[in-house]
């Protein structure tokens, strides 16, 4: 899955994508118009604990591919562009949004940039819908197949023009199945990231706070807090002393480690283990993956070849304190092809091929 960073200029798209992934990009670069991709890690104690048990050679986090998309200047919004081509390619959405005064745009308005984005994405998901139900209707017989696309289409468009996102549309599971070619904007998830300065995450405190919190919870979008350029000068220093950094601000982790967690949970992933003395990873799985399927996720051997899988969740192996005593308190349980696999569990693949 790719996710993509979107928002207007100089909000701090990049900053935010080179705090994910390490990519080192220039942030002053203002006015491009190339994409950037990268992987970014998804922070898990879990494994940090699991490192501990196991002593690997190596750690493998769960990783989620991150783009970085030009910005949308203000001059092109309601008009067709780049932007908008490059926003259909992804699978989700995080706006990042600023929340910080700038010298040369002046104090922030938070709710007015997210309704600026709101209104593009609605606008262009409005005009695919129009003009493909305007070519549904021009037939003088409307084939069967296509009859429940045309009754689904104007309940769709009639969502968009009352200003809502097609993601607080109920739809059956047959009518999302039917929309997935389209790639519609407002149908993908979205995640706003509102991007502070020093004073302003301390306190806590940023304009429009309440109304964005509101309307975030009306249409079900996580809100998450970062400061871009603080989390930056605090990447850049060493272990020890971000350790300090962070407990001054009162957290135990960067708010970008938040960030990557809130997409991963967006998207609708979780994170099956193993481990061992090799090699202890997160697998990234969609949620509702049964066994067999997971095993495909490491090798197609061990889905074709799967037997069995030994499971334990990660609570009950934390608690024990190694493998051979979540056996002896019979935490270890065997479970078949159809198991549908639970964020944390740790997983051993039986299998022949």
């Amino acid at each position: 899955m790719d996710v993509g960073l979107i928002g207007l200029p100089r909000a701090g798209k990049t900053t935010l994508f080179n705090l994910l992934t390490g990519a080192g990009i220039d942030v002053k670069a203002y006015g491009r118009t190339e994409t950037h991709r990268a992987l970014a890690q998804v922070p898990d104690p879990r494994l940090d604990r699991l490192a501990e048990l196991y002593h690997p050679r190596k750690v493998t986090p769960a990783q989620i591919a991150v783009v970085d998309v030009p910005g949308l200047s203000h001059t092109e919004i309601g008009g067709p562009n780049r932007f908008l081509n490059e926003v259909r390619l992804v699978d989700a959405l995080v706006q990042v949004v600023r929340g910080f005064p700038s010298e040369f745009d002046g104090p922030p308005h938070p709710w007015a940039d997210i309704e600026d984005m709101e209104l593009e994405l609605n606008l262009a998901d409005l005009d695919l819908l129009q003009r493909r139900l305007e070519r549904l209707r021009q037939g003088k017989k409307v084939p069967k197949e296509v009859q429940p696309e045309l009754e689904l289409l104007p309940r769709l468009v009639a969502a968009l023009e009352a200003g809502r996102r097609l993601t607080q549309v109920a739809l059956t599971e047959a009518e999302e199945k039917l929309l997935r070619g389209y790639q519609l904007l407002t149908l993908k998830p979205v995640i706003w990231v509102i991007n502070l300065d020093e004073a302003g995450f301390r306190a806590d405190r940023w304009p429009d706070q309440q109304r964005v919190g509101a309307e975030a919870e009306a249409k079900a979008i996580p809100v998450v807090t970062v400061a871009g350029d603080l989390e930056a000068e605090i990447q850049a220093l060493d272990p020890a002393e971000r350790r300090a950094f962070l407990a001054d601000l009162g957290l135990e982790e960067p708010g970008v480690a938040r960030v990557a967690r809130a997409i991963y949970q967006r998207i609708g992933l979780i994170s099956f283990l193993t481990a061992g003395e090799d090699e202890v990873r997160a697998w990234p799985i969609a949620q509702g993956t049964v066994a067999k399927k997971a095993a495909g996720k490491i090798h197609s051997d061990l889905e074709r070849g799967f037997i069995r899988a030994e499971v334990v969740a990660f609570a009950d192996l934390d608690r024990a304190g190694s493998m051979a005593a979540a056996q002896r308190q019979g935490w270890v349980r065997l479970e078949g092809r159809d198991y549908v696999v639970q964020d944390g569990d740790v997983i051993t693949f039986r299998f022949n091929v």
